[in-house]
């Protein structure tokens, strides 16, 4: 379920070669979790600062969300703390509730934004992850959508697309 974890932001390629994940790999076991804001080379605390750019639907305190570059559905949301954690494990308590608000908000927005039945949301943690910061999706779902099981196909934005999708989120969260 990687999306945005494998090809980095839209419109910057991520080349996840093995000196990549090897310094990647560094970084997570020589930096406490939870302990900082920003990780060297995490695409998503990227996007949380603004170097890399995103299509942001929220932002709060403790939390950014942004489209899926690479959405198994159009409108795919991934739900980050802007504390670099790797797992759901390592989110502290304090902001767990803050966190499952959020997705709940999102969860709503995909329905509202973009005519959706519902929603598919999930978690990995480690096995799938392919970006180590915790990340929670929110797919939009429609009845008969071609989704079957845990192999997803992915999609891409047209130009443009992604923003127009990003701002009706926007608004639906706004609103809701």
């Amino acid at each position: 379920m990687g999306g945005i974890d494998a090809a980095g932001a839209e419109g910057v390629a991520q080349p996840w070669s093995a000196t990549v994940r090897a310094r990647t790999t560094w970084i997570r076991r020589s930096v406490p979790r939870g302990t900082i804001r920003d990780v060297d080379g995490c695409v998503f605390c990227q996007i949380i600062s603004g170097e890399v750019p995103g299509h942001l639907v929220l932002e709060t305190d403790d939390l950014v969300a942004f489209l899926d570059t690479r959405p198994v559905f159009k409108g795919h949301v991934l739900l980050v703390p802007r504390t670099h954690l790797e797992t759901l494990p390592d989110l502290p308590a304090g902001q767990r509730d803050g966190f499952l608000a959020a997705a709940q908000r999102l969860a709503t927005a995909v329905k509202d934004a973009l005519g959706a039945q519902g929603s598919f949301v999930a978690v990995n943690n480690t096995v799938s992850q392919s970006v180590p910061h915790l990340h929670l999706h929110v797919v939009p779902r429609t009845k008969g959508d071609g989704l079957r099981g845990f192999f997803w196909p992915r999609t891409k934005y047209g130009d443009g697309e992604a923003a127009a999708y990003a701002e009706r989120l926007r608004d639906a969260l706004a609103t809701g």
